[in-house]
């Protein structure tokens, strides 16, 4: 997925006379950059080390500008349960979660099924569990799975989601899937459709747009985030829930945030221009 959005984002800078080198980041990063001595890094990068404020603790050391939130917010938003503490903090709607050792939640059902068991700090639906009602016993869980997982109550409803850039949130996709909406819904094509504007009630539309904003200056975010819903229509806006604030969401033209984009008059190029303008660093 990074190197998607890498390559993406390179193609739609240079359609703006931009001078884009791309790189692999790995553990030559800093001597490579300190080689290049670019103006401004658009990071690409997804998950830990690129997405928690690792790699912007780099950025900031070497005092090169950088899209996206700095090293606080990255690692609050990509700790879930530190994140839903914050949202919580702001009266912002979540569902009730723990974070418990993998042996106990393996043991028992730690809640009342449905719940989802998932990583504390990965993004993309990597390593999810739905454990449906009426389950006699919780899921055996794969190996790779960390030592503390969190354990959160399942929110039922329509997938919504919600992006600010800079002050603005654009608008709202009503996410449509089979089923779970999981790696594959996510990155496979055919896995999902999006209708976007979302066709919800206004209100709910409304407070999508206020409750993503509100997540992105709670959290401390800068530059581009989006923030995903479960919405219960049975229970009007007392069944809008945010999942999670992703600091670095996907940037194909086809991704969620790009998309929101066009549909608001933005181009996935001048999307991308304007986040290398917009980069800068905390200290």
């Amino acid at each position: 997925m990074s190197l998607s959005t890498g390559r993406a984002c390179a193609a739609a800078l240079r359609e703006r006379n931009f001078n884009v080198v791309e790189v692999d980041a790995g553990p030559d990063l800093y001597a490579v950059l300190t080689d290049l001595k670019p103006d401004v890094a658009l990071n690409c990068l997804h998950g830990r080390w690129g997405e928690d404020g690792c790699v912007q603790g780099l950025f900031e050391w070497m005092r090169l500008p950088y899209t996206h939130s700095g090293v606080l917010a990255s690692a609050l938003a990509m700790d879930k349960q530190r994140c839903k503490e914050i949202f919580q903090l702001h009266n912002l709607p979540v569902m009730q979660s723990h974070v418990l050792p993998k042996a106990e939640v393996m043991a028992d059902h730690v809640m009342s099924p449905p719940y989802v068991i998932k990583p504390n700090n990965e993004g993309s639906s990597v390593g999810v569990y739905l454990v449906q009602e009426g389950a006699n016993t919780p899921p055996q869980l794969d190996e790779s799975m960390p030592e503390f997982v969190m354990v959160e109550a399942f929110a039922p409803g329509r997938e919504l989601t919600t992006t600010v850039m800079g002050d603005r949130a654009l608008t709202v996709t009503d996410i449509i899937t089979t089923g779970w909406y999981d790696y594959d819904a996510k990155y496979k094509e055919g896995g999902s459709s999006h209708v976007v504007p979302a066709d919800i009630p206004p209100h709910i539309f409304d407070l999508c747009m206020d409750y993503a904003l509100q997540a992105h200056n709670a959290l401390g975010c800068r530059g581009v985030s989006r923030t995903d819903f479960r919405w219960d229509e049975s229970k009007g806006a007392d069944g809008l829930i945010l999942l999670e604030t992703n600091t670095q969401p996907g940037m194909t033209a086809t991704s969620l945030s790009p998309e929101q984009g066009q549909a608001c008059g933005i181009s996935f190029p001048d999307f991308c221009a304007w986040m290398v303008e917009d980069a800068s660093c905390d200290r």
